[in-house]
């Protein structure tokens, strides 16, 4: 019996023959990633007077599996602009790459420019809709927020088919039909963005990542959190933990399980 660990886990040669290792070649036909496997879930976003607020929690699920729980989803890019992931993990860690590569790049060169939120943004909706076009997506959805060329509050999406869209709040998966309610009685337009102070758009964002522990089954309650803004740049905090968290409006929830009324 072959007991060196290249054969572990194979079949016996002596019982049902040598192994056949056709099946290893890779002359077949191209295949890309259909679905994502290891995924993290919501991002949420805010615009405020002075600048604007994003959180994503840091979990990162194995399918239903919540396995990874220190992933960190917001990316700071320059001093600036923040990126937050959501969906594929693997493609996420290749998107921070090109955009570590692109940092590097900017740092050394001579133009004497850098790029802003609203550059990088473009550069990733370009990026997003050529992998799109090439049948061979990255799974992922983008939130882009910080300082535009003009130092204002800038925020704007992109999926993974290269559709943008921006908006004074924005918010991924779940997020999208949780907490983009709640986000939106804070500041429905534009013009709400300017009486909304710091203070109101973080207890906001604060509140919608509790909103999302309580309902989506793929969240955590440790998340990291950035505020971006001219005066101090980007402010992030990476291992926050919900606070005030109470379960008892579950005693209200009817429909699910043995009832006894």
């Amino acid at each position: 019996m072959n007991h060196l660990p290249v054969a572990w886990g194979r079949p016996r040669d002596d019982v049902y023959g040598p192994y056949n290792s056709s099946y290893l070649q890779s002359h077949g036909p191209k295949i890309h990633t259909s679905s994502p496997v290891v995924t993290g879930t919501s991002v949420l976003a805010v615009k405020f007077q002075d600048g604007v607020v994003i959180a994503a929690d840091n979990l990162a699920s194995y399918g239903s599996l919540a396995r990874f729980t220190d992933v960190k989803r917001l990316r700071t890019f320059n001093e600036r602009t923040v990126v937050g992931f959501g969906g594929d993990v693997s493609d996420m860690q290749y998107i921070d790459r090109l955009l570590l590569s692109l940092d590097i790049d900017e740092n050394y060169g001579s133009s004497g420019h850098d790029l802003n939120a609203r550059n990088l943004h473009t550069y990733l909706s370009k990026l997003m809709y050529k992998r799109r076009s090439d049948i061979n997506p990255l799974w992922n959805h983008l939130l882009v927020a910080g300082l535009d060329g003009a130092d204002q509050p800038f925020l704007s999406s992109v999926d993974l088919l290269g559709t943008t869209f921006s908006s004074p709040t924005l918010a991924t998966g779940f997020g999208a039909h949780l907490a983009q309610p709640l986000l939106r009685k804070l500041a429905d337009s534009e013009s709400a963005v300017e009486d909304v102070t710091r203070e109101q758009a973080v207890a906001a964002i604060k509140e919608c990542m509790k909103v999302l522990f309580y309902r989506d089954a793929r969240s955590l309650d440790k998340y990291s959190i950035a505020v971006i803004t001219k005066e101090a740049g980007v402010e992030l905090k990476e291992n926050e933990q919900l606070e005030n968290q109470s379960w008892a409006f579950a005693e209200m929830i009817k429909g699910y399980g043995t009832q006894t009324v």
